[in-house]
């Protein structure tokens, strides 16, 4: 998408927002050429940033347009000629998969032609994609099925980590070209591709929006498993240890099974990864596994409590020996959250120096997750500071409470009951309780006052 019709888009969105009420059809007609897949998606990212800045009738009336939009441009679609329809997939699958093979999988060179198609980023490409590759298998020599599998492979992954369009769709189009591809690459032909298949689909399924949730991931442990038939840790140490790790992530989303057995086999996969994802030898990946083996432990249901608190302040401490402000600011502020949470639920030690620990690990988390960079955590970080502040021992009790209720009423600015109900109605529990006590200091100060007089 380049500058001049972003641009555009930004000054139709502008003039939509400042016009007389009863213009927008007309300005709408005016400018239908910039009626498209991307302008909504514009739209969208505006109020997220309107949002942030508590504009709440902008937001709501640019969500209400992409809405109506959207259901205009899927009527269009709908009314066309189907044989037509199909056309123009097919020639937009071919130009794509051309421009896949030529740049090697190049995001900079696919995902440009990916925005001036985000209107075909749907479940009909998917459908397409696949009747047309049965045809194309059908004629072609073995190596250039091969060729051609490869590629769409390459799509799939591209696809599945572009950032615009609708994220349910694109992984279901990543998984339908994993799918492809495997008939292709099989464990038997060619097992190391077959099992970076088997990885790829596992994240796929790990990830997806469509379908039952619970299904999606016992999908994806499959993947995992099947993939590690090929990764053993002596002849592919490396992508052994990344799909223990993918395969620890799914244990900790499992919803079938007992939740406690679910976390054990996730600390296991974790365990198993850091066999060979050392410090040594790969730093930033060993912290990031530490750092998830930490938040493990912190939710672990077997074990003793207070044990299982200290093993995750200690892996949390380890990561943050690689996550440093400088190298690694948004993982290091994430990471002194996650301590953050551990300091204050600790049951070993002196009660009120791990808050006062707890309370260091948040402010220091906001010198990086700010307001404008990352509002959502940000906000998070401020409502764990009220709580920290509401349960703190050291330090005047009134003020205490007064720091706490400001942070929970900053958190509020950005959890709004629309975007983020449980947390803004546990805020406002929260916030509820403190004003409580906060009455009730202040009405016993009172009568100790006037008993004194």
């Amino acid at each position: 998408m380049d500058e001049q019709r972003i641009a555009a888009y930004l000054d139709l969105i502008q003039q939509l927002l400042t016009c007389p009420n009863g213009e927008e059809g007309r300005i709408l007609t005016e400018n239908a050429q910039l009626v498209d897949g991307a302008f909504l998606q514009v739209c969208q990212i505006v109020a997220e940033q309107m949002e942030g800045e508590g504009k709440e009738n902008e937001v709501q009336w640019l969500r209400q347009l992409v809405q109506e939009l959207e259901k205009t441009i899927n009527r269009e679609i709908e009314e066309r000629k189907p044989q037509a329809i199909e056309q123009e997939y097919e020639q937009f699958l071919e130009q794509v998969l051309q421009a896949t093979l030529d740049s090697k999988g190049d995001p900079s060179v696919v995902y440009p032609l990916l925005e001036q198609n985000l209107d075909k980023l749907n479940l009909t490409l998917a459908q397409i994609l696949q009747a047309w590759m049965n045809q194309t298998l059908e004629k072609v020599e073995p190596e250039i099925k091969k060729s051609v599998a490869a590629t769409i492979g390459d799509l799939g992954t591209l696809i599945q980590k572009f950032p615009l369009g609708s994220h349910a769709n694109n992984l279901e189009i990543g998984v339908i070209c994993y799918q492809i591809v495997s008939t292709v690459f099989t464990q038997e032909t060619n097992p190391p591709m077959w099992a970076t298949l088997q990885n790829n689909l596992g994240n796929a399924y790990l990830y997806r929006i469509l379908g039952e949730r619970a299904e999606n991931l016992e999908w994806a442990i499959a993947c995992y498993q099947a993939a590690l038939q090929v990764y053993t840790r002596e002849a592919f140490p490396k992508d052994w240890a990344m799909t223990q790790n993918n395969l620890a992530t799914a244990y900790i989303n499992r919803i079938r099974g007992e939740r406690a057995e679910n976390l054990e086999q996730a600390i296991a996969c974790y365990q198993a990864a850091l066999q060979v994802r050392t410090r040594e030898a790969f730093p930033q990946d060993w912290a990031m596994t530490q750092n998830n083996l930490a938040t493990t432990y912190s939710n672990r249901i077997q074990g003793d409590r207070a044990e299982n608190l200290e093993k995750a302040i200690s892996a949390y401490e380890r990561a943050l020996q690689v996550y440093t402000p400088q190298a690694f600011p948004q993982q290091w502020a994430n990471t002194q959250n996650n301590l953050g949470n551990a300091y204050k639920n600790r049951l070993r030690g002196e009660r009120a120096e791990n808050i006062e620990q707890a309370i260091s690990c948040y402010q220091g988390a906001l010198q990086i997750l700010t307001r404008e960079a990352f509002s959502q955590d940000w906000a998070r970080t401020h409502s764990n500071l009220g709580a920290a502040y509401s349960d703190r021992i050291r330090g005047d009790r009134s003020e205490n409470i007064q720091q706490a209720i400001n942070y929970y009423q900053a958190a509020l600015e950005v959890l709004s009951r629309e975007s983020f109900p449980e947390d803004w109605a546990r805020t406002q529990n929260n916030l509820g309780t403190l004003y409580l006590e906060k009455a009730l200091k202040h009405s016993n100060d009172k009568s100790r006052s006037t008993s004194i007089n």
